[in-house]
C-alpha cells in the first residue's frame, strides 16, 4: 500500500479548497455581472420612460428661458440662463439616445449561458494565474466573457470555452512542490478577488443606481410601476410648462406685431 507524502496529502488538501473557492468565486463574478447588467438596463429603462420625458421638459425650459431674453435682451442673468438651459437640453437628448441604443438589448441570460459562463468563469479566471503573462491573457479572456454574457451572446461564449479548451496553456505539469506553491499562490488570489467583490458589491449597493434598482423591485412586488407613477408627474409638470411657454410666444408674437404696426420696424432686428 503506497502512502502519499505529506506535501502530497497537503497538495491535495489544498486542491480541494481551491475547487471550492474556484466555484465561490465563479458564482460571485457571474452575480456582479448580472447586477451590473441590470442595473445598466434599469437606466436605461428609467431614461426611456422618465427620462425622455425630463428631456422634454428640459426642451420646453430652454426655449421658455428664449422666450424670455426676446422680452429683455439685454439681461445677462436670463442669457446665462438660456445658455445652462439649453446646454441641459442638449446633454438630456444626447442621454436619450445612448438610453434607446441599450434598451434594444435587454439583458436575459438563457441557462444555457449561465452554465457556460459560470463553468469558464472557474476556469479562466485571472486571479487563478501563476504569472504575469498568463494573468494577463486571462484578463483579457475575462473581460471577453463578461461582455458576451451582459450580450447575451452564446455563439461567443462557446467559441470563448473551445479556445481555451484547446490552448496549451491550460496543461501544467511540474513537481510536487512547485505545484503546492502555486496552488497556495492560487488560493491566496482568489480570497483576494472575493474580497474584491464583496468590496465592489458594497459600493454598488450604496449607488442611486441600485437605489432605484430596489425601488423598482420594490413597487414591482406591490403590483404597481415605480417608472411609469413618475411619468405621470413628469407629464403634469410638461403640461404646465407647455402652457406658460405658449404665454410667452402669444405675448412675443403680440410685441413684434405691435411695433411692426406702430413704428414699420421689425424687432428681431434688435435682438
Amino acid at each position: 500500500m503506497n502512502i502519499p507524502a505529506p506535501e502530497e496529502l497537503e497538495l491535495n488538501k489544498k486542491r480541494a479548497k481551491l475547487e471550492r473557492l474556484k466555484e465561490r468565486l465563479a458564482i460571485r463574478e457571474e452575480e456582479m455581472t448580472e447586477l451590473r447588467a441590470e442595473l445598466k438596463q434599469i437606466e436605461a429603462n428609467y431614461t426611456m420612460e422618465v427620462g425622455r420625458l425630463y428631456a422634454e421638459l428640459d426642451e420646453i425650459e430652454a426655449q421658455i428661458a428664449e422666450e424670455e431674453l426676446k422680452l429683455v435682451p439685454d439681461d445677462e442673468e436670463i442669457k446665462k440662463r438660456v445658455e445652462e438651459l439649453r446646454r441641459r437640453a442638449e446633454e438630456s437628448a444626447a442621454d436619450l439616445e445612448e438610453a434607446s441604443r441599450n434598451c434594444h438589448n435587454k439583458f436575459n441570460p438563457t441557462p444555457e449561458a449561465k452554465k457556460t459562463y459560470h463553468n469558464l468563469a472557474r476556469m479562466i479566471h485571472p486571479d487563478l494565474a501563476i504569472d504575469e503573462e498568463e494573468r494577463t491573457r486571462r484578463h483579457v479572456l475575462m473581460a471577453k466573457l463578461n461582455d458576451a454574457y451582459a450580450d447575451g451572446n452564446q455563439n461567443l461564449l462557446n467559441k470563448l470555452a473551445e479556445e481555451y479548451r484547446d490552448s496549451p496553456d491550460s496543461v501544467r505539469g511540474d513537481s510536487i512542490g512547485d505545484r503546492l506553491v502555486r496552488v497556495i499562490r492560487q488560493l491566496s488570489q482568489v480570497a483576494a478577488r472575493l474580497r474584491e467583490i464583496e468590496s465592489e458589491r458594497l459600493t454598488v449597493e450604496l449607488s442611486e443606481q441600485y437605489a432605484m434598482h430596489e425601488k423598482v423591485r420594490a413597487e414591482q412586488l406591490e403590483g404597481r410601476d415605480y417608472f411609469r407613477q413618475m411619468s405621470e408627474r413628469t407629464k403634469t409638470h410638461i403640461m404646465k410648462a407647455s402652457r406658460r411657454l405658449t404665454n410667452l410666444q402669444n405675448l412675443n408674437v403680440a410685441q413684434e406685431d405691435y411695433v411692426r404696426e406702430k413704428y414699420g420696424m421689425d424687432i428681431s432686428d434688435f435682438r
